[in-house]
Formats: structure tokens, sequence, C-alpha cells
């Protein structure tokens, strides 16, 4: 059995990893609680996932001071614009949240879907690989793609292992955006997204307490301090990457990891 503090950084390192990465954090938790018996069941929680889901958000922050910046200068119609496409591509998926929550969605508990979508998510990003080889790309992002990006963020809440900046940025390179002005859209939405969730999560927490999470705020909170170091540097690294590579190595490895998780739903 492995001790609990252990749990808790290596569970944070791979969230920190994955989260922004468009490998599915969902799929890479999965398969790591498989492997490591015994869990702490507060680490099974939704309270925990969005908890160390903000902490590797949070950690981005610093990566994106000049961005952010620039977006707080009003005066500039460009700067107004972009705000403006975070902040509607985030109200339609906090509304579509909000109406799944009331519809009491819950997400499926077993592997094979999260799998599926995985090794499907694999083959769109190398199909779109194929589709923008050819094709002129901008650095803008247009309505169309704020909105789209935004219906691409409930499809990744509804079907775990789509991962929410993998079909974010695929649903910006298919509608001509360039792979950095894609992965940083992504990434700006994600950011409030990620932290509304967090804090939903946390006042139905403290308004209806779980007997999984009550007593184990330390390791919840050494698991999302964890997240955000090693987010900071994977954000950084991938951030460089993509200005002069293409998505499909993650393709690759997100088929390599659905067909791993299968396997092993087989196997159990």
């Amino acid at each position: 059995m492995v001790p609990d503090w252990l749990a808790a950084v290596l569970l944070g390192t791979v969230e920190g990893l994955t989260e922004f990465i468009p490998v599915s954090s969902t799929g890479h938790l999965l398969l790591t609680e498989h492997l490591l018996p015994g869990l702490n069941p507060v680490f099974r929680t939704d309270f925990f996932n969005v908890v160390v889901q903000a902490g590797a958000v949070l950690a981005v922050l610093p990566l994106f001071r000049r961005r952010l910046e620039m977006l707080a200068q009003w005066k500039s119609q460009e700067s107004r614009a972009f705000l403006l496409k975070i902040l509607v591509a985030f109200a339609f998926t906090a509304a579509g949240g909000l109406v799944l929550n009331k519809l009491n969605f819950k997400l499926p508990e077993t592997v094979a879907p999260v799998a599926w979508a995985l090794i499907a998510g694999g083959l769109a990003f190398l199909l779109a690989e194929r589709w923008i080889r050819t094709r002129p790309l901008t650095d803008t992002v247009s309505w169309i793609t704020a909105c789209t990006v935004s219906a691409a963020q409930l499809l990744a809440a509804v079907f775990p292992g789509t991962s929410r900046s993998g079909a974010t940025i695929l649903a910006a390179l298919l509608l001509g955006t360039s792979r950095p002005a894609a992965t940083e859209f992504s990434f700006l939405v994600g950011i409030p997204t990620l932290l509304a969730a967090a804090g939903f999560k946390l006042l139905k927490e403290v308004r209806h307490p779980s007997d999984a999470v009550t007593g184990q705020a330390p390791l919840v909170l050494l698991a999302a301090l964890t997240s955000a170091a090693v987010s900071f540097l994977a954000v950084r690294w991938l951030l460089r990457y993509v200005q002069n590579h293409g998505f499909s190595g993650f393709g690759l490895y997100r088929i390599a990891l659905g067909t791993a998780l299968l396997l092993t739903a087989l196997a159990s």
C-alpha cells in the first residue's frame, strides 16, 4: 500500500503534467489510480480533482503575465475584443455546466469510455494535422472560434478522456487558428473555467461535507501544491514546443494510452 502523502504527490504530479497538455488528465489519473492499490477515498472524489486542477491553473498565471496585462488595457480595441471572446466562451461553458448540474449529470466511473475518448481524440489530432498542413493559419481568434471552443469545453465535460485542452485546441486548429494562438486561447479560457469549477465544488463541500473529504485537507493541499509546481514547468515547455512542432505526437500518445487503458480494463 502506498503512503497517503506519496499518493498525493504522485497524483498531483500526474495532474500537473497533463491538465493543460492535450492528453487527458482524467485518463492519466484513472491509470495511476489503478496502479496504486488501497488509495485513500479522498483521492477518488470530485472535490479532490477540482482542487488539484485549480492548483495547476493558478501556477500558469505567471506564464501569461504579459497577455493578462494586455487584456487589462481597456483602451485598446484589440484587448477588449480578445477579453470579450474569453468571457463569452467561459459564460457559455458555465451555463452549460449549470444545466448539467441541474440534470444531476454524473461522469462514468468505468475505464472504457475514457479509453475510447482518448483514442478518438488521438485520431482526430492526426487527421487535423493532415487537414491544416496545406491551409493558411491565422494568429487571430475569431468569434466563431471562441464559441466553438466553448462547445468543445462542454464536450470534454460530458465525455471524460476527451481532454479539455485537447478538445479546445483541436476546435481552434480546425477553424484555421495557428498552433500557438490555439494553445494560448485554450489555456486562457481554461483559467476562469477551471477556477469556477473548483469554487463551485468547494462551496458545495462546505455546505454538505462528505465523509471522504472530512479531515483530509492536508493531503488535498499537498496534491494541489505539487500539481501547481509541475504544471508551471509543463505549460512553459508546451508553449515553446508548439512554436515549431505539431500535435501528431500527442495524437499517437493518446491512442497508445487509450489502448493501454482498454487492456487494463480487460485484465481487471
